[in-house]
């Protein structure tokens, strides 16, 4: 059942409101339930799978959960008798003469099925954003992490490696909140966010900077040096006849992957420097430049 939408299963939006979902829950209840379908096996299993749905769906505490962490982290976290403890459909069901009274749920299920002892609840996960450089992220960085944890601060010293781009998540295993139920404790995910650079932009792992070049290095070409993320230069070949606003591409020295040796790219994107003034040499040279063509 992990693997199951829950909404899919109702045939409901994820924005559908209690009434909609008890609704839906109905149509199907008559459908499938057990004294309607007479011995049909798939619709008993159909019946435990909906109701489950239900139980889940139904309650505004387990439907933030399954929102939140999706159905595999829900499942972590609440087991069967969790689902369906306190659940009673026998309003539902008494409308379709199935009786149903103090019709409660059990680990098999509506239909019965034997006891097993409940998998432990796991406590919630904590999730804090790191903010880090680029120049962190193309080399790596040492770092304390202080977040509150169980109404006291509490410092962590992380590695972060190199490529850990926005988004990315580090898991320190049983650092989240602790279980109410006897179960292991949270995760804490340390999730990167790259601030802002001064000379970079990045796209995932590739890297964009600008140079900008005069015209009459556009026009004959030039060789230009160009930054890299871990301070060093590259030279740049400007090749004669380069526009204003070409993007050049400098492969594999954009930012590395955390996983695997490869890197993105640094894309350079060229500016001309046109002069808002001319002197008079600058003018002369230009009607110049004009007479014959240019």
């Amino acid at each position: 059942m992990s693997q199951k939408d829950y909404y899919k299963v109702l045939g409901v939006s994820k924005s559908a409101t209690g009434a909609e979902i008890k609704t839906a829950y109905r149509k199907l209840a008559m459908k499938y339930h057990p004294d309607h379908s007479k011995g049909d096996k798939n619709a008993e299993e159909m019946f435990k799978t909906i109701s489950e749905a239900y139980a889940v769906l139904s309650d505004k505490e387990k439907r933030q959960q399954y929102d939140t962490f999706g159905s595999d982290g829900f499942h972590q976290r609440y087991s069967q008798e969790d689902i369906f403890r306190n659940v009673d459909l026998g309003d539902i069901l008494r409308e379709f003469g199935f009786g149903g009274k103090g019709m409660r749920f059990s680990f098999g299920g509506p239909l019965g099925g034997h006891q097993r002892r409940p998998a432990p609840v796991k406590g919630s996960d904590l999730v804090y954003e790191l903010p880090l450089t680029l120049r962190e992220v193309a080399s790596g960085a040492n770092k304390t992490v202080t977040f509150q944890h169980q109404g006291r601060n509490e410092n962590i010293s992380v590695t972060i490696p190199p490529g850990m781009i926005t988004g990315k998540k580090l898991r320190l295993a049983g650092k989240g909140e602790q279980s109410g139920y006897g179960g292991p404790a949270g995760d804490l995910y340390i999730q990167s966010r790259v601030i802002p650079d001064s000379v970079f932009t990045a796209e995932e792992h590739d890297l964009n900077t600008t140079v900008t070049i005069r015209l009459s290095e556009s026009l004959l070409g030039t060789q230009v040096a160009v930054p890299t993320i871990e301070g060093g230069e590259l030279s740049l070949k400007i090749p004669p006849g380069t526009r204003h606003k070409t993007r050049m591409r400098l492969a594999g020295h954009g930012l590395p992957k955390m996983k695997g040796s490869t890197r993105g790219d640094l894309y350079v994107t060229v500016l001309l420097d046109i002069p808002s003034k001319l002197n008079p040499e600058q003018k002369r040279l230009v009607k110049k430049m004009a007479a014959v063509g240019m």
